[in-house]
């Protein structure tokens, strides 16, 4: 029992400075993807519609408000999942100054290439029907639209780059933003 002990705490030593600095990468990504777009510029679209005293959106019921929170915990379970992939199966972050170093080919990937945003986006159509909100509905769109541009012409090459044959066999059979209805089969 001792020698577990001791060999434990030899590698928890030796790559401690390593856990941590990946801690730091990885609490910086989240903070800065997801935290950012989710959480601060929602509460920012929120800060000006309030204090200029526009109305509601929309009129809601409980099963508005019980579709908004279906939304939205759909949207955070996805953006959960892949940050927890692309850590244990990637190796790396969502963050483009540390990604995953393995193609992550699983859970929710297997029906969406990019179920981060796709989930990013369902948070934010949940926010916007929670807090009434016209701005972050459109904030919601502009995210959409921006990501459109960004995936297809600057991510998706990197990827190509990095991963190659398999990346590209990848693409050709799971789709960007709509999932498929059964999960992409690799070995076919």
């Amino acid at each position: 029992m001792r020698i577990r002990t001791a060999i434990a705490l030899s590698f928890f030593r030796k790559n401690k400075l390593n856990l941590i600095n990946y801690m730091k990468s990885l609490i910086k990504a989240i903070i800065i993807l997801p935290g950012t777009a989710g959480v601060l510029v929602p509460a920012i679209i929120l800060y000006y519609e309030h204090s200029s005293n526009q109305s509601p959106l929309f009129s809601l019921s409980v099963y508005d408000y019980l579709t908004a929170i279906l939304f939205f915990a759909l949207g955070l379970y996805l953006v959960i999942s892949t940050i927890r992939l692309f850590v244990e199966s990637g190796k790396g972050t969502p963050a483009p100054w540390d990604p995953p170093k393995e193609l992550v080919i699983e859970g929710p990937y297997l029906y969406v290439r990019n179920p981060m945003i796709t989930g990013m986006i369902s948070i934010l159509i949940g926010e916007s029907f929670i807090f009434n909100s016209a701005g972050i509905l459109w904030w919601a769109l502009v995210f959409f639209i921006a990501n459109s541009f960004y995936f297809p012409f600057i991510e998706e090459k990197e990827l190509e780059k990095r991963f190659g044959e398999k990346y590209l066999e990848y693409k050709k059979n799971v789709p960007r933003w709509i999932p498929r209805v059964d999960p992409w089969n690799q070995k076919q």
